[in-house]
């Protein structure tokens, strides 16, 4: 268990569950405009953690759950919050968030893949879809509102619940009953994923139990799980049933889960230094083998160069390359150390082996590229961005970093389209469309250029018409 200050109410985000939207009910259309909106919105209210390494591994465990769900056809985009508050949630469309504080408070990767699998048993189960079927009163567009006021509970749960009171004469009291119902179902279906997917099923009732006894210790710092996701002692005594029904065998974490996890904590407690005192007293007191002690000694280091400790940071990355030379965490880490010191020379080194070894790796892509901005090589970022593109698809950091690129390379005619996919990615589909008719008004294009701009002119021009349809 990690400090109990993890889970202090700091700018609390009590991110509500909405379950899956996909069904007779909504649209797959609709349901996809709706999760857009969903996730917009999430940005304004929060900090979604865009750093590669922790969205490669998120974005890896949550793909390995959903692949061995009954509806592997539903599409998911897993992120994670930064947030120490326990809690998580399932919105329109797929969408998924974890806050970083149910990754930390972990202890174990199981239970960490145990609230996802929750999670993605929401999406799955189609119970917003469900929602709208009980609640007859709604037409679609006032899903729209109870979008909104579901965010407005993430901030203020008293002034969010009045806001679905208020919509078409919404009963409350029906909606905290039927999650109820969807909450159990969404453990059974969880409990069954988690052991196809070769974790332990145990790790979601023992997160809960866990929890539960947070929660009786100190009302005043109860997890906001408790107040998304209504945890009583039959329902937690039901899914210890449903797990304890499979084999027992020997489960491991993942060397990613542990190395993400310090991660974290290095950069969550109040300051490097708190975060440095304890990690090495944790470092101190660890009985364990080396394996046990990698994975703090890399938390540490993250901690050091928070703090400027570099010579400290360098004594740790030593340890670490020592056991494995060619990790690609360590190197990522290594590198980033010598480009903190402004000592491109060896960090270049350092990325152009990880790059040899990963080159297809996300983090190793976008680390390189920031490192080679740095020092205003464009066309080496552009080069690796482009052929990283062929067989990945773009998001905003990718984006962002290319259009950069581009732009240093004088390249106005590329940076203003990806500035339009970048603002569409970013749920800012009407200011995507303006830039594309921009561009059309402003710049002399090849014919290339000119027929990528008009196509997708015309498809984001027809994107914002079903938006404004549903009153995006």
């Amino acid at each position: 268990m990690l400090p109990n200050a993890l889970f202090a109410a700091n700018e609390n985000i009590s991110l509500p569950d909405f379950g899956d939207s996909a069904g007779s009910v909504i649209s797959p259309s609709y349901e996809r405009r709706l999760g857009q909106m969903f996730l917009k919105q999430v940005r304004q209210f929060s900090r979604i953690i865009d750093d590669p390494e922790v969205e490669s591994y998120i974005q890896t465990l949550g793909y390995n759950l959903s692949s061995h769900s009954d509806n592997t056809e539903q599409p998911f985009t897993f992120f994670m919050i930064d947030n120490p508050v326990i809690n998580a949630f399932a919105g329109p469309g797929g969408m998924i968030g974890i806050n970083s504080g149910v990754i930390l408070n972990s202890e174990s990767e199981s239970e960490f893949a145990g609230v996802v699998a929750h999670e993605i048993a929401h999406v799955t189960q189609r119970h917003l879809a469900r929602m709208f079927e009980e609640a007859k009163k709604f037409s679609l567009p006032t899903a729209a509102a109870m979008i909104g006021a579901l965010i407005i509970a993430t901030q203020d749960p008293a002034a969010g619940q009045a806001a679905i009171t208020g919509i078409a004469g919404f009963n409350v009291q029906n909606q905290i009953n039927f999650t109820r119902e969807n909450e159990e179902e969404a453990d059974r279906i969880g409990i069954s994923l988690l052991a196809k997917s070769d974790y332990d099923p145990r790790g979601m009732p023992e997160f809960f139990e866990r929890l539960q006894k947070i929660s009786k210790f100190s009302q005043s710092s109860a997890p906001d799980f408790f107040r998304t996701h209504p945890l009583t002692t039959s329902r937690i005594a039901d899914s210890r049933s449903r797990a304890e029904s499979y084999p027992e065998k020997k489960f491991k974490n993942s060397h990613a889960y542990e190395l993400i996890r310090y991660k974290l904590l290095a950069k969550t407690l109040k300051t490097p230094r708190e975060a440095i005192l304890f990690l090495r007293n944790r470092l101190e007191k660890n009985e364990g083998g080396l394996s046990e002690k990698l994975p703090i000694r890399y938390g540490l280091a993250h901690a050091y160069i928070l703090d400027s400790a570099y010579a400290h940071a360098n004594q740790q990355i030593k340890h670490l390359l020592k056991n494995d030379a060619n990790d690609v965490s360590y190197l990522l880490l290594a590198a980033k150390l010598e480009t903190e010191q402004s000592k491109y020379d060896s960090a270049f080194r350092i990325y152009k082996k990880a790059y040899e070894l990963y080159p297809d790796y996300k983090p190793v892509i976008m680390a390189y590229g920031r490192a080679l901005m740095d020092v205003g090589k464009a066309k080496e970022t552009r080069d690796i961005i482009k052929k990283y593109e062929r067989h990945h698809s773009h998001d905003l950091n990718s984006y962002a970093l290319l259009g950069q690129a581009e732009s240093m390379l004088g390249n106005e005619i590329e940076t203003a389209i990806l500035q339009s996919e970048f603002y569409y990615l970013a749920g800012e589909t009407k200011l995507a469309v303006e830039k594309l008719k921009f561009i059309k008004q402003r710049y002399k294009m090849d014919y290339y250029q000119e027929q990528r701009v008009i196509a997708r002119l015309s498809e984001l021009e027809y994107e914002l018409e079903l938006e404004e349809d549903i009153k995006l």
